[in-house]
């Protein structure tokens, strides 16, 4: 029966929120539905956690497991296939928490009902495709996150909302459509016996060996576009600045995380070969994005642009720790999807909060307010350490991994790009730094801002609940390298050849 796989809970129960929220009467009925639903997603993502690493401590070997399949159109073999392993538990685990502390963190938003309608619809499409093995299903659930936002950032925006909706869409859409172009070459170029579009199965059987390296690339650049890899990034930084806050936290935290994570299941899982013959190039890119995103983040003095250029430098990250091609770099790269998620979706929180009160996010307008709301400035400082890469949070854990393993590769090549990359942590340090002491601890440069007020309970929640998960990952990093451990020495290792 449908009902009875536990993983397709996570598209129905956004679906029954979009039900709830759409018979809604008043402000108090909508948050109830948002809280609640993102509260039971959240709960059924850790029940799954824990299930999961008591099958595989029971021998489960898998490569996924609660795996079942629904025939949806015969004629082109297109199923409801789902199945997860320790890296998609971790995106769903993401995901909740980041739809759970944006509920809180979008309180007051105006037209309240038809913002959790959009944005809980952009969720029903992050949590399909992370559970999704049918490669046509994935893609139909990958277009279901992307279109609400347009809608999110143009109604609900700031600045110049309609231009960077616009560009966002755009620039996304075509990436689908590389996507689209390889998912189709991909079904007709399978060696499987009948054509699929079963994801488990054409890594059982592989890809026509003369298609891989075109089908490699144009899924990957695919993928890339929402990864913000380098050149197709520029959509990022406008769709951070002018989104919501809720929308600037689901984007950066979860949405962004398709790119990877479609990079790594399609892109190196089912085409191996071309994966160890063409990755030089894409590396080349992902240092570029991971070098220019820091820098770039130097020069700004809008919170928001800082912030999201910081996203395009981590997230460049993650897909050049998957390009690297052994199990140490895409362990962390995996960890690096976690601890950035986190770790954005805070200060996308934070700098709403501090909007909210101030109305501008210049840094240059902004000081002192350590003194003024101590709460909020110390979770900034907190969010600043974990993106710089301070021991005991998430992010020193994920890029200590990563250059460890970049570094594992012998050859000149590998090592000059994993020291350029390493640079990185010297420069974000430096536009870290810089903005915690001009906007916390530099002199108030608005007298208006004396009268300001600290963080509401809802507020203190929403970043409490981001913190200790930041935290949990610093101090227990073995527990989430254990979770994702598996997926790296099962078929991925077999296929690709990780050392």
């Amino acid at each position: 029966m449908l009902f009875s796989n536990i993983l397709i809970y996570f598209v129905v129960i956004p679906l029954l929120m979009l039900g709830g929220l759409a018979l809604c009467r008043n402000i108090k009925q909508i948050r109830a539905v948002a809280v609640v639903g993102s509260t039971i997603l959240t709960g059924l993502s850790v029940y799954l956690l824990v299930d999961y690493l008591g099958l595989r401590a029971a021998g489960e070997s898998a490569p996924m497991l609660y795996c079942d399949s629904w025939t949806w159109f015969r004629d082109l073999n297109i199923n409801l296939s789902v199945g997860v392993d320790g890296v998609s538990i971790a995106m769903l685990l993401l995901s909740s928490i980041i739809l759970f502390t944006g509920s809180f963190a979008s309180w007051k938003i105006e037209q309240p009902k038809a913002f959790f309608l959009w944005l809980v619809l952009l969720s029903t499409g992050v949590f399909g495709f992370f559970i999704s093995v049918d490669l046509f299903t994935m893609f139909m659930f990958y277009e279901v996150a992307l279109i609400p936002m347009y809608l999110l950032i143009g109604v609900w925006g700031s600045g110049n909302k309609n231009y960077s909706a616009m560009k966002l869409t755009l620039m996304l859409m075509g990436g689908s459509a590389f996507l689209m172009i390889g998912l189709i070459g991909i079904y007709y170029q399978s060696n499987a016996p009948e054509h699929t579009w079963d994801l488990l199965k054409i890594a059982e059987y592989g890809v026509n060996a003369d298609w891989q390296n075109f089908l490699f690339v144009v899924t990957f650049v695919g993928f890339g576009v929402l990864g913000a890899m380098f050149p197709f990034h520029t959509w990022s930084p406008d769709g951070h600045a002018s989104a919501p806050t809720a929308v600037s936290m689901l984007h950066a935290g979860v949405l962004m995380k398709l790119g990877g994570y479609g990079c790594f299941r399609v892109s190196m899982y089912l085409m191996p070969e071309a994966a160890n013959e063409l990755a030089w190039i894409f590396l080349i890119l992902t240092g570029i994005s991971v070098v220019y995103g820091a820098f770039s983040a130097c020069v700004q003095t809008d919170l928001k642009y800082i912030n999201a250029y910081s996203s395009v430098s981590h997230c460049g990250l993650v897909l050049f720790a998957i390009l690297m091609l052994n199990t140490t770099a895409m362990t962390g790269a995996v960890m690096q999807m976690l601890s950035h998620g986190l770790m954005t979706a805070l200060f996308f929180a934070l700098i709403g909060m501090i909007y909210g009160r101030t109305h501008t996010r210049d840094i240059r307008e902004m000081g002192g307010l350590m003194r003024i709301m101590p709460y909020l400035s110390v979770c900034y400082v907190i969010a600043g350490m974990a993106s710089l890469g301070l021991p005991g949070l998430s992010g020193f854990v994920a890029e200590m991994t990563i250059f460890v393993g970049s570094f594992q590769e012998a050859d000149t090549f590998h090592r000059v790009f994993t020291i350029v990359a390493c640079c990185s942590i010297v420069i974000t340090a430096v536009y870290i730094l810089r903005v915690v002491g001009k906007l916390l601890f530099g002199p108030v440069q608005d007298e208006h801002h004396r009268q300001l007020t600290d963080a509401t309970w809802w507020e203190r929640l929403s970043t409490a609940t981001l913190i200790v998960c930041v935290a949990a990952i610093g101090c227990f990093p073995n527990f989430f390298a254990n979770l994702i451990k598996f997926t790296f020495d099962g078929a991925i290792f077999r296929a690709i050849g990780l050392n």
